[in-house]
């Protein structure tokens, strides 16, 4: 009997018995109950972060020295963080580009995206870094090249002063700069690949990408960013609408005019379609551009200040207005919604804001963003239809078209004077200009820059890599063959190949 009522009691207080562990797992859900460990954990590091910091400090040091020492860590991690944002918009680069193309390209576009980033940091560190923040004159800088760790000959004192025998930061490593920094630089390389998809050589692309980011990227990066001559005339471009965007838009706009459009876009005075493969590849690839922006606009504060939450927001609203006006721009225009608008409409909102998302204000950052959606729908058919410049992904749409105009917007709703706004938006572009013509002329005349008519219409995945993103699926280059995989393809979806 006694045994029978402990029991009892046992149950009422929940004391092991396997009901009331069963209610939990009901009341709570899995996800719930799998944060409770991390959330263990969390604390458990914080503590102890804690701790430590309280005793890793020297007790002569003073209280500024304390408060910049905090300060230069939580800056430093802020721009990892803002540099690992933008270094994954390369992802999106390579989901957006290869969406928009064809099957039988799709590695080769994943794989230009891919190493583009990698050659992007070792021209820069050798070569570009130097050119944009080495010490130099108001045109280029001369020294800081092969970067150390500082753009000037290294003493490893700089970001650190000894009290006693504990170091305390003053100032961000210039390491974390150069991260920041590069990521930009692979960017602006990056935005070449898609403007020039589905027919250029990849050795001539991988060249031409060096050459970009250790040469002519560097050299106006520094005329705006590192004390040079536009920034000394007030020139405004906060995180790169110019510095990066044009700058990639001039030198792929340049690419594909030399370069020629794709077999089978332009025949008897018409402009066919070349519809991308893979739609849902494209939107997770401008979803995953505009997360990365958040990394963009607001790391170029390049510390972690109040003003970044106001960089974060007008960023977004501009990427919704773009959206939604280069949505709505299309429907009226074509009869229908267009995805690849809305997509580029985001894109566009994005590239609008980058100039100018530190000094326009909330309504301003719509306006921006809504006139830039507008400006891509339009701008695509005026250089595919008018121009016949070949633009598979509407990369010189968005960046050179749209980075204009977010330069321009800062003289308008900024801080910027409009007249030195065009100024540097014109030199930029001239300079680009020549130097991207230079070098792809001597590409051309020397390796090549364009593959032959039977490695395109076959695709240069298998031309240019010797494999296949899509093995076993049916090609285009079945279907032209005749082959019996082709069977089951509709005459539509034939017709949707402009290689016939």
């Amino acid at each position: 009997m006694n045994s029978k009522i402990s029991s009892k009691k046992q149950q009422s207080k929940g004391i092991q018995h396997p009901s009331f562990f069963r209610g939990i797992i009901k009341v709570f859900s899995p996800s719930w109950l799998a944060c409770i460990p991390l959330t263990a954990l969390i604390v458990i590091v914080w503590n102890t972060a804690a701790h430590a910091q309280g005793y890793g400090l020297p007790e002569n040091a003073t209280p500024e020295q304390i408060q910049t020492n905090f300060q230069v860590i939580l800056d430093s991690v802020f721009l990892l963080i803002a540099s690992v944002l933008v270094i994954f918009m390369n992802a999106g680069f390579g989901m957006l580009e290869t969406g928009f193309c064809r099957q039988k390209n799709a590695v080769n576009i994943l794989s230009k995206n891919l190493i583009v980033f990698a050659i992007a940091t070792i021209a820069y560190w050798a070569i570009g870094y130097g050119l944009m923040y080495g010490e130099g004159n108001s045109f280029i800088g001369t020294q800081g090249f092969f970067f150390n760790g500082s753009s000037v000959p290294y003493t490893g004192s700089e970001s650190f002063t000894m009290v006693g025998d504990v170091k305390l930061a003053t100032a961000v490593p210039e390491a974390i700069s150069f991260l920041f920094q590069v990521a930009f630089a692979a960017t602006a390389a990056t935005i070449v690949s898609g403007a020039v998809a589905e027919r250029i050589k990849y050795d001539a692309f991988l060249i031409f990408s060096a050459v970009l980011v250790a040469i002519s990227y560097a050299i106006t990066g520094h005329w705006i960013w590192d004390g040079g001559w536009l920034s000394e005339m007030g020139f405004s471009d906060f995180a790169g609408s110019t510095a990066v965007h044009s700058v990639g838009g001039w030198a792929a706009l340049v690419g594909a005019w030399i370069l020629g459009p794709r077999l089978g876009k332009y025949q008897n005075d018409r402009v066919n379609a070349l519809p991308g493969h893979n739609m849902g590849f494209a939107t997770l690839g401008c979803l995953i551009l505009w997360i990365g922006w958040f990394g963009f606009n607001p790391g170029s504060e390049l510390a972690a200040s109040p003003n970044v939450p106001y960089i974060a927001v007008t960023t977004n609203l501009a990427a919704a207005a773009g959206g939604m006006t280069s949505t709505f721009t299309s429907w009226i225009k074509d009869g229908k919604p267009d995805l690849s608008m809305t997509i580029n409409g985001i894109l566009a909102g994005l590239v609008g804001i980058t100039a100018g998302c530190a000094d326009v204000g909330y309504f301003s950052a719509v306006i921006i963003g809504a006139i830039a959606g507008i400006i891509v729908v339009f701008s695509v058919g005026f250089f595919d239809s008018v121009l016949k410049i070949d633009d598979p992904v509407g990369a010189t749409s968005v960046h050179l078209v749209c980075g204009i105009w977010g330069t321009l917007a800062v003289g308008i709703f900024g801080t910027g004077n409009f007249g030195t706004q065009l100024l540097g938006v014109v030199a930029v572009g001239a300079f680009t200009v020549a130097f991207s013509a230079i070098v792809w002329t001597i590409l051309k005349v020397t390796i090549g820059i364009r593959v032959g008519e039977h490695e395109e219409m076959q695709g240069l995945d298998i031309g240019e890599h010797g494999m296949e993103a899509y093995s076993g699926f049916v090609k285009e280059a079945d279907i032209i063959s005749g082959g019996g995989a082709s069977a089951g393809i509709g005459m539509s979806e034939m017709s949707g190949s402009s290689d016939f």
